[in-house]
């Protein structure tokens, strides 16, 4: 049976809920084995109206389960994306409190910033590559507000892909100076290497998660505009993190960036 607007806001509520206060919940397919793909979404967006009707805004989109490591690691076969706020933001170096999270994890990311609007369908490399104003690197915090980090994709979508935290900084490049697919980089905790991995591990090249971006909002009627922020998905596998931890990603062409646990 399809989720009314009354059903939808409560979802909404209720997984906005635990990540503003920081505890894990059981997962809203449990009570709505039937809900849908769409219906997710619907969620997700009614976890941003919650937030733009507070005065938060949206400072760009992020790709999810991008990656065969991450897909294997979670247990799902497709990719869903999310919505990223400006509270989310830390700067490369920076600290983020882990009381105001459930159980973080961290993985390494390439994102885009385009300079021309893309709207789906149709949307392949070649657009997005010719619409991106330049490449810079990132790293994603996620935090599922899920008991265990355990979901389905129905679940993850509608509680906005787990987004929470996010780092950029470090070296940004225009994308005809870097070889996207071949970018390599080293990801370590505390000093010591925890994921290597290359921009290929993203849908064999971190434009193609921009276009399957661009081509699920565009099935929406909405487009990607310019100068949007888009991070393309874990390039590593997520990594757990706890208080005392420091993560610092090194990329080829594209500098280091780092953020530490307290």
């Amino acid at each position: 049976m399809a989720l009314d607007a009354a059903t939808v806001a409560k979802l909404a509520e209720y997984l906005e809920k635990a990540e503003l206060e920081a505890y894990d919940v059981t997962k809203i397919t449990d009570d709505h084995p039937d809900m849908t793909i769409a219906e997710a979404y619907q969620v997700m967006e009614a976890i941003r109206d919650r937030k733009l009707a507070r005065g938060i805004r949206q400072v760009g989109y992020k790709m999810g389960l991008t990656s065969r490591a991450k897909m294997v690691q979670m247990g799902v076969d497709k990719p869903g994306y999310g919505l990223l706020f400006d509270y989310f933001a830390v700067e490369d170096g920076g600290v983020i409190d882990t009381k105001k999270l459930i159980h973080p994890k961290v993985e390494a990311e390439i994102a885009f910033v385009t300079k021309a609007p893309l709207k789906g369908p149709g949307v392949h490399i070649g657009n997005v590559l010719a619409a991106t104003d330049f490449v810079l690197p990132a790293l994603e915090i996620i935090d599922s507000r899920y008991r265990d980090f355990k979901f389905d994709m129905v679940s993850v979508i509608a509680d906005n892909s787990s987004s929470s935290r996010f780092v950029t900084g470090g070296r940004s490049r225009d994308v005809n100076d870097v070889d996207l697919k071949t970018l390599g980089l080293v990801m370590e905790k505390n000093g010591q290497p925890v994921g290597l991995s290359c921009g290929a591990a993203v849908l064999g090249h971190p434009a193609a998660s921009v276009a399957m971006l661009a081509n699920m909002l565009g099935a929406k009627g909405e487009a990607l505009p310019a100068g949007s922020f888009i991070m393309t998905g874990g390039v590593t596998a997520a990594v757990a993190v706890e208080a005392g931890d420091t993560v610092t990603v090194h990329y080829q062409d594209l500098g280091s960036i780092s953020v530490s646990f307290v």
